[in-house]
C-alpha cells in the first residue's frame, strides 16, 4: 500500500506535538520533529546548532523587519557558496529531507512548513492543532513550571516567530489559514487522544491508508 504522511502545525501550548506522538504510537509509524534538524545536519555537514537557531524562526532582524518573501527556496547551494549557512539554504536542506521522507515512508512531520512543502503530494493529510489561550497557558504552567505571565509571553513570542517564518517561506500565506489544512482541531475541546483518533478516521475515509 502507498505510504502516507501526516503534517502537524500547532499553536504553542496546544499539545500538537503530543498529538503527533500519540498518532505515532497508534499507527506504528515514526514522528519527525527535532530529528529533521539532525538529519539535515548529517546530510549537509552544517553544525546542528545552526539548524536549531533557525528552527521555525527567522534569525536575522532585517528579515523580520521586511518580512519579504524568501527567494530560491529550492536550490541547495554548495559549501563554497557564501550563502551555504544562510537561513534560506538551511530551509532548503530541511525541505529536501521532508520531501524524501514523504516519498519513502509513512510518517508524521511536526511543523517546519511541512504542510506547504508537501501541498502537492496526494498522500498527505495536513492538520492544524490549536487551543484557547487559557488552555495553552495551563499546559505550559503544568509542564514547564512557569507563571501565567511567563506562559502568556512564551505563547505570544513563539506563535509570532512561527507565523513570520511560515509567511516568509510560503510566499505570504498565513500560518493559521484554515484552507491550507485538511482539518483544524481544538485540542482543548476534543482532547489529545481523540484528536489522533479523528485524524486516523480521516486517513481511512479519504483512502490515504
Amino acid at each position: 500500500m502507498k505510504n502516507y504522511i501526516i503534517t502537524i502545525a500547532r499553536g504553542f501550548g496546544s499539545g500538537g506535538r503530543e498529538v503527533g506522538f500519540n498518532l505515532s504510537e497508534k499507527l506504528g509509524i515514526p514522528c519527525y520533529w527535532s530529528q529533521i534538524l539532525s538529519m539535515a545536519s548529517e546530510y549537509s555537514g552544517i553544525n546542528e546548532s545552526l539548524f536549531e537557531l533557525s528552527d521555525e524562526k527567522l534569525r536575522h532582524k532585517k528579515l523580520l523587519k521586511k518580512l519579504s518573501v524568501a527567494k530560491n527556496t529550492d536550490k541547495i547551494v554548495e559549501p563554497s557558496d557564501k550563502d551555504f549557512t544562510s537561513d534560506v539554504n538551511l530551509f532548503n536542506i530541511q525541505k529536501k529531507i521532508i520531501c524524501e521522507l514523504a516519498e519513502s515512508q509513512s510518517c508524521i512531520i511536526i511543523g517546519k512548513c511541512s504542510n506547504h512543502i508537501l501541498r502537492n503530494y496526494d498522500n498527505v493529510v495536513s492538520v492544524y492543532i490549536e487551543a484557547p489561550r487559557k488552555a495553552c497557558v495551563e499546559r505550559l504552567k503544568k509542564y514547564l513550571g512557569v507563571t501565567d505571565d511567563e506562559a502568556a509571553s512564551m505563547i505570544y513570542q513563539t506563535d509570532k516567530y512561527r507565523a513570520d517564518y511560515y509567511r516568509y517561506y510560503t510566499g505570504g500565506d498565513y500560518w493559521t489559514n484554515p484552507t491550507s489544512y485538511h482539518m483544524t482541531l481544538n485540542s482543548d475541546r476534543i482532547g489529545i487522544e481523540k484528536c489522533a483518533d479523528i485524524i486516523i478516521n480521516y486517513l481511512k475515509i479519504s483512502g490515504k491508508m
